[in-house]
């Protein structure tokens, strides 16, 4: 498929942010399906232990995610200090999850209308880039997950495949929109 009318920033950015959004979609999916089978697979039985332990004492509690962290402090922080409760933040993290995934998506999108190397292995070195700034430098650097140093190799084997899946969706489907665009 051939990109319409050569090099154009605003459709770029355009068919990134749609593309953006829709593979938030497909990585939650893959996280809730083949991501979660790679997850077992991975686990040892003294980890699902430990971690049937921890559910537990959270007595069905949900457990509290980065982008529900996230929606907290972005609301604290424009409220001048009001939180979210549980219930909210369960709506908010999806809404953090998808607008920063349709962001960066748009970010995407207009760098790949100038630069072939942005689009390297079909998105998937994009996924990886996106991988390493978001889960393992800024996510713990805002302590909105717990520090890198406690977290193992096998634990990071699902997010990081998801944002494989994020970075080859999210590619695809740039392609598709913005040969209509």
């Amino acid at each position: 498929m051939s990109e319409r009318n050569g090099k154009h920033l605003l459709r770029g950015v355009l068919a990134g942010v749609g593309a953006g959004l829709a593979a938030s979609w497909a990585m939650n999916v893959f996280m809730a399906g083949p991501g979660e089978k790679l997850h077992e697979a991975l686990e040892t039985e003294e980890e699902r232990r430990l971690e049937q332990r921890k559910a537990q004492e959270q007595n069905g509690e949900p457990k509290q995610d980065a982008t529900m962290k996230a929606a907290d402090t972005i609301t604290a922080l424009a409220t001048g200090g009001q939180h979210l409760s549980m219930e909210e933040q369960q709506i908010g993290g999806p809404v953090v999850h998808y607008g920063f995934g349709a962001l960066v998506g748009g970010l995407y999108g207009g760098l790949a209308e100038y630069s072939s190397a942005v689009r390297k292995g079909f998105g998937t070195a994009f996924g990886s880039v996106l991988f390493a700034g978001a889960d393992l430098v800024a996510v713990p650097a805002l302590r909105l997950s717990p520090p890198l140093s406690e977290s193992s190799a096998k634990s990071l084997a699902n997010p990081y495949a998801a944002h494989l899946v994020y970075g080859a969706t999210t590619e695809l489907l740039r392609r598709v929109l913005r040969a209509v665009l």
